[in-house]
C-alpha cells in the first residue's frame, strides 16, 4: 500500500532526527569547542553566546562533571522516544495514538521553549530555533496522521 510506505518514510525521518538530536546532547563541550573555534560563520551575537555557553560548560565539566549526567539522560530519552515510533512503523492504524502523541509533543515544544527559555535567560532567537524543532517535527507527524485518516476512510 502506497500510503503505508509514505508513513514509514516519514516515521523513519522523524526517528532518525530524534536519535541524532539526542546523541548531540552527549558531546556538548566538544561540539561547543568546535563551534567556538569556527565561529566566523555565525553572526557576532551568536559567537558571543556560544563562547559564553562553552566557557560555562567547560567550567561545570571541570568542577562538577556529574551535572552532565542530565544531558546523558536527555540523549537517552530521545532514543527511547524514537523507539516508541517503531509501533506505528509496524502498524500505523493500530498505533495511530503514537502519532497523536508525537503531534502533541511537537506542539508542546513551543510554549515550553518560550517559557523555560525566558526563565533561563536564553536569547530570543535561540528560543525560536528551539520552537522550530516542534514545527519541523510536526510536519512528518501530520503527514502520517493525514495518511492514516485516509486509509481509515477507505
Amino acid at each position: 500500500m502506497k500510503e503505508i510506505k509514505k508513513i514509514r518514510r516519514n516515521l523513519e525521518f522523524f526517528m532518525v532526527c530524534l536519535v541524532l538530536s539526542g546523541l548531540t546532547a552527549l558531546p556538548i563541550e566538544s561540539e561547543l569547542y568546535w563551534i567556538v573555534n569556527h565561529d566566523d560563520v555565525f553572526p557576532v551575537i551568536l559567537q558571543n553566546w556560544f563562547s559564553e555557553i562553552y566557557l560555562a560548560i567547560k567550567h561545570y565539566n571541570l568542577h562538577n562533571p556529574q551535572l552532565a549526567y542530565g544531558t546523558d539522560w536527555l540523549a537517552f530519552a530521545h532514543i527511547v522516544i524514537a523507539v516508541v515510533f517503531i509501533g506505528p512503523w509496524k502498524n500505523p492504524i493500530k498505533n495511530s495514538w503514537v502519532i497523536q502523541f508525537g503531534l502533541i509533543a511537537c506542539a508542546m515544544i513551543i510554549p515550553f521553549a518560550l517559557i523555560t527559555g525566558y526563565i533561563r535567560e536564553i536569547p530570543w532567537y535561540w528560543r525560536l530555533i528551539d520552537c522550530a524543532f516542534g514545527i519541523v517535527g510536526a510536519i512528518p507527524m501530520w503527514n502520517c496522521y493525514s495518511l492514516i485518516k485516509k486509509i481509515e476512510n477507505n
